[in-house]
């Protein structure tokens, strides 16, 4: 199969129920990719499928060795296309699902791994991490990959809490997490022994203890919060509420939080996360607008990204046995929107930075 050339008709592969607005954005990335980098020997069909047996025949039916294969986007219409390896072909797929990755299929999308991996290696020897996560799909998944991941940080795990993904204990939570009653019989502990004392540092000492709710003295000095969404924004300012000071732990996040949507929430400002600044991606993200009269998804750099690798790759006139080198060598990075980017066993990674937000910006902080 090496010395196969690669077949300059690419498959485009969307389920009937994939979400309307990505399958239309993707469409139109892959339209704007090609125009952009001017990519001119390369014809991409679409296909649509309506379930997975006739997604089975539309690869079927275009199984020709030095095929690729753009996508499914969900991992439901993932599971088998390993099946189909033994035919020379190479699926770039955009399920978000790891144990899918492997053989001829390589996963394109982002993944918590590699982001929890450079947010824990950008932490000190006297980093100590606390976990609140949800229970749910992904909150499992990071409480799951951090054990492994801040064993090769310089920082140490010191507590965990999870919450109900309907937020019904989230306050117990939070408040089991920050130790709150404990702290706050410390302070009012405190509070009483120096009431009893007449000298004047201890009456100027009770003054100054009067203004907080709890002592300070928490057991971790950074916390990551594990949540997306509308979910995020409710659970974020219950932890200042509850004594979790953001001038005094510092609040993190996954790559979830790369979006506007939080830069502008108070308790969230000074929150570092990993990703890329949004300066890589503003001339996509105009010139999508400017020709499609509509909003640029976050997503939609994916197939971008993908476009410049499909480019690459045939403009150096590789064959099949040069694609899967290339691909299987970490060493070789591609320039991406995202960052730089490369696969290890066959899963996108990215060289990222890591972000702090700031009144409605980030900006980088390494």
């Amino acid at each position: 199969m090496d010395d196969v050339i690669l077949d300059k008709t690419i498959i485009a592969l969307f389920a009937k129920d994939d979400e309307k607005k990505t399958t239309k954005q993707f469409l139109n990335t892959y339209e704007l990719g090609l125009y952009n980098l001017g990519v001119n020997d390369v014809v991409i069909q679409i296909e649509f499928f309506d379930n997975e047996n006739d997604l089975k025949k539309i690869i079927e039916d275009n199984l020709l060795p030095g095929k690729i294969f753009l996508g499914p986007i969900q991992s439901k219409y993932s599971r088998f296309l390993n099946n189909y390896c033994a035919d020379g072909v190479i699926f770039f797929s955009y399920s978000s699902q790891s144990s899918l990755a492997k053989d001829c299929v390589y996963l394109v999308n982002f993944f918590p791994q590699n982001e929890l991996s450079q947010l824990m290696l950008y932490l000190n020897d006297d980093a100590k991490v606390a976990l609140l996560y949800p229970e749910n799909e992904y909150g499992y998944l990071i409480n799951s990959l951090i054990d492994d991941i801040i064993f090769d940080s310089p920082a140490i795990l010191v507590n965990r809490s999870s919450y109900k993904d309907e937020l019904s204990n989230v306050r117990e939570s939070i408040k089991e997490l920050g130790k709150y009653e404990l702290r706050k019989y410390e302070l009012n502990r405190q509070k009483q022994i120096l009431s009893s004392k007449k000298d004047e540092k201890s009456k100027q000492r009770l003054k100054k203890l009067e203004r907080f709710k709890t002592t300070s003295d928490y057991d971790f000095t950074h916390i990551l919060i594990a949540d997306y969404g509308l979910n995020l924004l409710q659970v974020a300012p219950l932890l200042p509420y509850y004594d979790i000071d953001p001038n005094i732990v510092q609040f993190m996040g996954t790559g979830v939080i790369d979006d506007k949507t939080f830069f502008f929430e108070p308790s969230l400002q000074g929150t570092i996360f990993p990703g890329v600044p949004e300066t890589r991606r503003i001339n996509i993200i105009n010139n999508y607008t400017e020709i499609y009269n509509d909003e640029f998804l976050r997503i939609s750099t994916l197939p971008y990204d993908l476009i410049g690798l499909i480019n690459f790759i045939y403009s150096k006139k590789y064959k099949f046995g040069d694609v899967v080198k290339l691909l299987n060598n970490p060493n070789k990075k591609f320039n991406g929107i995202d960052g730089n980017f490369y696969f290890k066993k066959n899963i996108i990674e990215r060289d990222l930075k890591i972000l702090k937000i700031n009144n409605g910006n980030t900006f980088v902080i390494n």
